[in-house]
């Protein structure tokens, strides 16, 4: 028992030796090291950084929004990021955030975003965003400019940023005078409407859910997305049923699923209309056509050619209005196709 109890208190007294020790060493390595982030740039060392979290996040943010000394920047790409390692340093070494910051900055390829104003699909004009773009068309649509159907807008993303130019410069150096016809040709072109058939439902009601269509979209032209669904603009009493898709006049355009023409031809605001019922209580509308090829009745297959883009009714310029819609209510094209 005696051997026991001192053998126990020699267990006791190195347990205790052992802790201080410990204590003492951690103690050393905290008073001359300090924890901190070597950091690498592409496999060379640039530094260390007290605090990674914050430096990536200020890296993220650039990335995201740029600087906020320069306008219209779309992103920042950055195709080398910074590698961290966890290492323990002399407590005299100084970390450089800043410093390893401004070298992922200047590692880093700069995109911009502004609009282009098209004649003939040749840029013409830039503008540096879609509402001043908007308003120069509907300018020259209100002034009646015989090259309307000519004049569209592209959204760009360059890695350099154009002259900008303002609205009313754009708009007098486009307008071009309404040609002089006679009565006679007028009443023959006026309006390039066609002759509607069938039936169609313009109610302007809308919907934010996403449903389930049970039938593929396809979509209908290649081109910019210049309004979105639920849009508000001066053209429209309501906000958008739809999506606008810019494209040069002319352009064909194809049926987004397989279905039966339900209606075809002129429609107020929609101008020239293709209206085709699917399965479910699903149908898609294409409106401001310059043309239609095909006729109420008609059955389609999907990607087939139905009409071409233009700028009937009322339309700022050539684009494709693009409807969604489920039991005579409109959903967001997007949550489908684009």
């Amino acid at each position: 028992m005696k051997k026991t109890l001192i053998h126990v208190k020699r267990s006791i007294k190195f347990i205790i030796l052992l802790f201080i020790a410990t204590c003492l060493i951690v103690g050393a390595f905290a008073f001359f090291y300090k924890p901190i982030y070597s950091v690498k740039i592409n496999g060379e060392p640039v530094g260390y950084s007290s605090n990674k979290a914050a430096l990536q996040a200020k890296i993220n943010q650039y990335m995201e929004k740029g600087s906020e000394k320069e306008k219209n920047i779309a992103f920042v790409q950055i195709d080398k990021m910074p590698e961290y390692s966890l290492c323990l340093l002399k407590k005299g070494i100084v970390a450089n955030d800043d410093e390893i910051f401004e070298k992922v900055k200047a590692s880093g390829t700069t995109y911009y975003k502004y609009f282009a104003i098209l004649e003939s699909d040749e840029e013409k004009f830039y503008v540096s965003d879609f509402e001043t773009a908007e308003a120069i068309t509907n300018e020259l649509k209100q002034k009646s400019s015989s090259n309307i159907d000519e004049i569209s807008i592209i959204e760009k993303y360059e890695t350099e940023l154009k002259e900008f130019s303002n609205k009313e410069t754009v708009v007098a150096k486009l307008f071009q005078a309404p040609r002089t016809v006679s009565t006679k040709v007028a009443k023959n072109t006026s309006s390039n409407r066609v002759k509607a058939s069938g039936s169609v439902n313009t109610s302007l009601t809308t919907s934010g859910q996403k449903v389930s269509l049970g039938i593929s979209l396809a979509r209908p032209v290649s081109g910019t997305i210049t309004s979105r669904f639920g849009a508000k603009s001066s053209l429209r009493k309501s906000t958008h049923t739809g999506l606008d898709i810019a494209a040069p006049s002319g352009t064909s355009y194809a049926a987004a699923a397989a279905g039966t023409v339900s209606f075809a031809g002129y429609k107020g605001s929609y101008g020239n209309l293709i209206v085709i019922t699917h399965s479910n209580g699903v149908q898609t509308y294409y409106g401001h056509s310059s043309k239609i090829y095909v006729s109420a009745g008609e059955s389609v297959s999907q990607g087939q050619a139905i009409g071409a883009v233009g700028s009937t009714g009322n339309s700022t310029g050539p684009h494709l209005h693009f409807e969604v819609r489920v039991n005579g209510v409109a959903y967001n094209p997007q949550n489908y196709v684009y």
